[in-house]
């Protein structure tokens, strides 16, 4: 649980009761959960992710129902849970057991198992969600090469492997050599330093390199991608590790047709969201799912959450309760 009262700011493991919980509809074991950068954030004091205090952080989790008011659920059914406001101001995953509204809730998909659906987790969605966008704005495999930033995080090494098991020609940009063969293993079929993406002065428009995108950091890296797309092709922006701010003009846009697509993930609604899972226990599913995980347990977590904001992990955290 994390706490703030006043100059005063805390993390702890604590002892709750069922009575404890939010009073929702879904009463859910918790089994797995994930660790996002979301997360690292809620477990500092002036992370502006957490709406109310005190709360129990995480923003996944997946597990069985063990009791239910709302109709579409019953006891013993394997769920998947992730956004909203959960792990921001509705009690989270990192706990044994869960609260959570039932139009929050989704079915666990066959194909998929608890764990597996904690490998994706809100990153994973998040990847899927971005290459589904980019396949409704017409790039396909034929196209050329897509272009993943901030490969070896989350949303990016989930976005490397499924475009990979799609077909894709894969370029992956990090900032850390000693990863190349991990993501030559999800299936990139380029890596390029973190810096080519950032040069010192970034022309309006610059030689055509890729079909689309997949773009986690956001800033200068952003406005570098927009000007390198293929005519017509698209961007798909997920994050801001790099900053909010795109030093960019509007001639890749009227001059290439480029789009960029925004990506959230919190609030998709219900019917896309449920599509999206069926594809990611299906025809976007790595069979390399589990080299982007990591398993951890919760006496771990505390080290982990620093971890996830330094910059120091890899891939997905799941995290068994």
């Amino acid at each position: 649980m994390v706490d703030k009262k006043d100059d005063t700011f805390s993390v702890d493991i604590n002892d709750l009761s069922l009575n404890d919980l939010p009073d929702e509809d879904v009463t859910i074991k918790v089994v797995y959960s994930s660790v996002n950068y979301k997360d690292g954030l809620a477990a500092i004091p002036d992370g502006k992710i957490v709406q109310s205090y005190p709360l129990v952080p995480g923003i996944d989790l997946a597990g069985e129902v063990v009791l239910s008011k709302d109709e579409r659920f019953q006891a013993g059914d394997k769920v998947i849970a992730t956004s909203y406001e959960i792990g921001v101001s509705h009690y989270g995953g990192f706990s044994d057991y869960a609260r959570i509204p039932g139009d929050w809730i989704v079915p666990l998909p066959k194909g998929l198992s608890l764990k597996e659906a904690m490998i994706y987790g809100t990153a994973g969605f998040t990847a899927a969600l971005s290459i589904q966008r980019l396949e409704d704005n017409g790039v396909s495999p034929e196209d050329g090469p897509v272009l993943v930033t901030g490969a070896t995080g989350g949303v990016g090494s989930a976005a490397v492997a499924m475009l990979s098991q799609r077909g894709y020609e894969v370029t992956a940009s990090t900032g850390k050599d000693s990863e190349h063969p991990y993501l030559k293993k999800l299936g990139a079929t380029e890596i390029i330093s973190r810096e080519e993406l950032q040069p010192e002065k970034i022309k309006p428009l610059n030689k055509q390199r890729w079909a689309a995108a997949v773009d986690p950091v956001g800033g200068s890296t952003l406005a570098y991608v927009l000007s390198t797309v293929k005519y017509g092709g698209s961007v798909a922006v997920t994050g801001l590790t790099g900053g909010p701010k795109v030093p960019t003009t509007v001639l890749p846009f009227i001059l290439r047709g480029v789009n960029l697509l925004g990506i959230d993930s919190v609030y998709c609604p219900m019917d896309i969201r449920k599509k999206l899972w069926e594809r990611m226990a299906t025809d976007f599913k790595p069979e390399l799912l589990n080299e982007i995980s990591n398993e951890i347990e919760l006496d771990q977590l505390s080290q982990t959450l620093k971890d996830i904001l330094e910059g120091k992990t890899r891939g997905r955290t799941v995290l068994h309760m």
